[in-house]
């Protein structure tokens, strides 16, 4: 499916035309009506928007360093700052092209582990209008999805999948707050995950890493979970709608952690990573240093030689 621009607002009539022009830290949008004597000014802050070409201060707390990984970025990628509840949560590359998170950075919180079941599926009004709110909103009615749907995942992508099921790249169980836990049920923070490795090893890495995190973990611990994609897609209507990953990969980067850990978990840190083929068969997740996984990341997917999870590797430095 060849990938659209941005879409107009559906409650921008026909017959009414719109001039953006863009300034250096805001854009203005002067939309008039031609049956109507009215000219509506609207003026979106960049700096506060959600899609955001680079990153902005209040979610580099989420970045080790406040450093992208680097290497990754591709052309239709758009970096997100998560917004909900009008607090940034956590930041994430999405590929508006297969309709799946490349990755996502977040800071771990230590928790029980519990999951917050009540929370509707939300997505990202910025991957298709510029001018809509920076807070991820609940999906609408089915029949609204075509405002919005090219440039991102919605329901029914997945509603007709038997073997695939929703799988979030920042897992409720890593996040404490009502807040922080809802605000990874958004589509733009899922792929398709085979559903037996998504239930069986991908989630006893989740809870083996919150574990260990939860105890010997004295600082921040940031995290990136992230996919590869080799061109495998489900399609909806003979239309190619989600790239399905081949593989997750996730890592963490703790630099303040228990020295006195048993030496199973001490040689963990400061950092350390794994990957897990997502399939039904030969899916054990298999851990290993930042090394040996930008290694292998080098060799199954597209990234840059200069490609990095971590800034500096995770070495500590003053503050």
């Amino acid at each position: 499916m060849k990938h659209r621009g941005a879409t107009q607002d559906d409650d921008i009539s026909k017959g009414t035309e719109c001039t953006v022009k863009t300034f250096r830290r805001f854009s203005v949008m002067l939309v008039s009506r031609t049956d109507q004597t009215l000219i509506c000014l609207l003026v979106v802050v960049m700096a506060a928007a959600e899609v955001q070409e680079n990153i902005s201060p209040e979610c580099k707390q989420f970045l080790y360093m406040g450093t992208l990984p680097r290497g990754l970025e591709e052309k239709a990628s758009k970096k997100i700052c998560q917004y909900y509840a009008g607090n940034p949560r956590f930041v994430t590359l999405y590929d508006t092209l297969n309709h799946i998170p490349v990755y996502s950075a977040y800071t771990f919180k230590r928790s029980d582990g519990f999951k917050k079941v009540d929370v509707p599926w939300m997505y990202e009004p910025q991957l298709s209008t510029a001018s809509g709110s920076r807070d991820m909103q609940q999906l609408p009615a089915e029949n609204l999805h075509r405002s919005f749907e090219d440039a991102q995942a919605v329901l029914d992508d997945y509603s007709d999948s038997v073997i695939f099921e929703r799988g979030q790249l920042n897992p409720d169980e890593h996040q404490a707050s009502p807040d922080d836990k809802a605000s990874t049920y958004t589509l733009t923070n899922v792929v398709p995950r085979v559903r037996d490795f998504n239930i069986g090893p991908w989630k006893n890495h989740e809870h083996t890493i919150r574990r260990r995190l939860n105890n010997y973990c004295r600082g921040t611990a940031y995290m990136v979970t992230g996919v590869t994609i080799s061109g495998h897609t489900i399609r909806r209507h003979n239309i190619n709608r989600l790239g399905i990953p081949t593989y997750i990969w996730s890592a963490y980067c703790c630099v303040d952690y228990d020295h006195n850990a048993p030496y199973s978990e001490r040689s963990k840190f400061p950092a350390f990573a794994a990957y897990g083929l997502n399939d039904r068969e030969r899916n054990n997740v298999q851990e290993m240093t930042m090394q040996q996984l930008e290694d292998f990341l080098k060799k199954v997917t597209y990234v840059d030689s200069n490609f990095q999870v971590f800034y500096d590797n995770c070495a500590l430095h003053p503050s």
